[in-house]
């Protein structure tokens, strides 16, 4: 019996795209097809291929009009942000650009007696599951470096976003990057699941929920799958008492409610220094209460719908479990009458505490609570008191203390004075909960191939 995957769009929860998924069979061949063309991919010039992988960049630059509609319609966000294209193209032509030295053989010896090095070989078949709330830039994370290595490439979408897989393999072909190297599989779980445990991978990417790794890494168990998960978040914001209020004010309120909280990197729980507590909340306040909550195809939209209403739920849940424990809501619901269903009000919690929901499971919603602290010390213990570590954002003057700080916290990037971005040249990576690997930066590539040792004695 087959299984229709079906994205419902937020922005008047009706039917917006349906496809078939695969059956087992079908996707089988799809991938035996990618095997079958990965040696002839690997074997063309290192250039050709990040000429192919530039090609295709400035394919969906080209579309970004209609992207940007489509991808309100199918996640949310509103049009007058103007998609992920920036961003797109920032992460691809970084990688491009630092592709030869990254894949540049290791030379050890070169002598009248022997030869050795070490060459970065790709693993062959990659599989790409990419999730919804940036379906463009975090795909590009791993599908621009794989296919530069050499590697082929299956892309398995959000159903959320099923239209972003079909965009992107059509602009990579247009290019001239054969169909077979970089296909968009419709994928159900269960099929997923099945492909990665009868090993038909070299790679396994993925990027979402902490219980979508737990899955991947289950179904990859005893196959020697390399992984790359990034998973769950709970990003801390901490304002120590030399910061510019106003600016820190800004971006980690932007931080946590750009894209409606759902951001991977979003702040989702911020400290600050006793001294500057007041003012900072009181511009925090300021700046939501100027928000406006609606259709994201309208221009004047600064905040949208969640993805899905059943995310909404869950922030919902959160935020009135902290209320019923004593916290304190600072936006008033009167301010935002659109607030049903997955259009969902953004809120600044006080009187927060970790032993609530909203301070740390993750949200990835437009909530966020704020916390008093009386020092570096016990903004340090509360950062590191979460199951989750891919970012932290501190904000102050001094450069030696926020380094001092850094070097204490269990997280996978400290930003200081900025937050919410991923940084190409720096490797984007997790700890704790937030799962395992690496992708972009050098290290991206080493993850999206394997070291090969040449050991070659020369006949005297």
């Amino acid at each position: 019996m087959s299984v229709e995957l079906k994205c419902i769009s937020p922005v008047d929860d009706t039917l917006y795209a349906v496809r078939e998924a695969l059956s087992l069979a079908a996707a089988r061949q799809a991938v035996a097809k990618a095997h079958a063309a990965q040696a002839e991919w690997a074997a063309r010039p290192l250039a050709e291929r990040i000429d192919l992988l530039r090609a295709a960049v400035a394919i969906i630059g080209q579309q970004n009009d209609d992207i940007v509609p489509e991808l309100a319609w199918q996640m949310g966000r509103p049009v007058r942000y103007g998609g992920e294209f920036g961003g797109f193209q920032e992460r691809s032509s970084y990688m491009a650009d630092i592709a030869p030295r990254s894949l540049a053989p290791i030379a050890i010896e070169d002598s009248n007696k022997f030869q050795r090095y070490i060459k970065r070989v790709p693993h062959g078949a990659v599989l790409v599951i990419a999730p919804w709330n940036y379906p463009y830039m975090t795909a590009i994370n791993a599908v621009a470096p794989a296919l530069i290595a050499g590697n082929v490439v299956l892309l398995k979408h959000a159903t959320q976003t099923i239209l972003v897989g079909e965009r992107l393999t059509q602009a990579f072909h247009k290019a001239g990057v054969p169909a077979a190297v970089f296909q968009n599989l419709y994928l159900d779980h269960a099929t997923t699941a099945q492909l990665i445990a009868d090993k038909l991978f070299g790679f396994v990417n993925f990027t979402g929920s902490v219980s979508g790794g737990r899955a991947i890494e289950q179904a990859a168990a005893g196959s020697f799958t390399g992984l790359g998960l990034e998973l769950g978040g709970k990003d801390p914001g901490y304002v120590m008492n030399d910061a510019d209020i106003e600016t820190a004010a800004d971006t980690l309120i932007d931080g946590a409610m750009f894209n409606s909280g759902q951001c991977c990197c979003g702040i989702e729980r911020i400290y600050v220094a006793d001294a500057v507590f007041d003012q900072f909340v009181e511009k925090a306040v300021s700046i939501v209460n100027g928000y406006k909550l609606g259709n994201p195809l309208d221009p004047d939209t600064t905040l949208g719908p969640m993805a899905h209403k059943r995310f909404a739920t869950l922030v919902r849940a959160q935020t009135d479990d902290a209320v019923s424990r004593g916290a304190r809501a600072l936006i008033d619901p009167a301010a935002f009458p659109a607030n049903n269903g997955a259009y969902l009000m953004p809120q600044i919690l006080l009187d927060v505490d970790h032993t609530m929901l909203v301070m740390r499971e993750e949200s990835f919603g437009p909530v966020v609570g704020i916390m008093k602290v009386k020092d570096d010390a016990e903004a340090i213990g509360l950062m590191n008191d979460s199951d989750y570590g891919l970012t932290a954002a501190l904000w102050t003057n001094d450069l030696d203390r926020a380094t001092q700080i850094a070097d204490q916290l269990e997280t996978g990037t400290v930003f200081m004075n900025r937050c919410d971005y991923l940084d190409p040249a720096l490797c984007w990576t997790g700890c704790k909960d937030t799962g395992r690997g690496g992708s972009l930066s050098e290290i991206g590539f080493h993850n999206l191939t394997r070291p090969k040792s040449y050991h070659m004695k020369k006949a005297l």
